[in-house]
């Protein structure tokens, strides 16, 4: 029975060492996201292609040439 209560406040020893270990590496940034900067890169030509698409009189992109009235977009 003695082997009973050995294993459990080992065990218990254990967990709480995994814990602390977990909290530790939490606040280290060991599971801060590796991955999204890494492939970010790969949906920056879908902006490019936007600018691209929309020309360089559209009003939603700022030009030096072109002066949008917003009161009275016809004008």
């Amino acid at each position: 029975m003695t082997i009973i209560y050995m294993l459990l406040a080992l065990s218990l020893l254990v967990a709480i060492i995994f814990f602390i270990l977990f909290v530790f590496s939490v606040r280290k940034g060991q599971y801060d996201d590796t991955y999204t900067p890494s492939v970010r890169m790969l949906f920056d030509d879908e902006l490019v292609k936007e600018d691209v698409e929309l020309g360089a009189n559209h009003p939603k992109k700022k030009s030096n040439n072109t002066k949008v009235n917003l009161t009275n977009p016809d004008k």
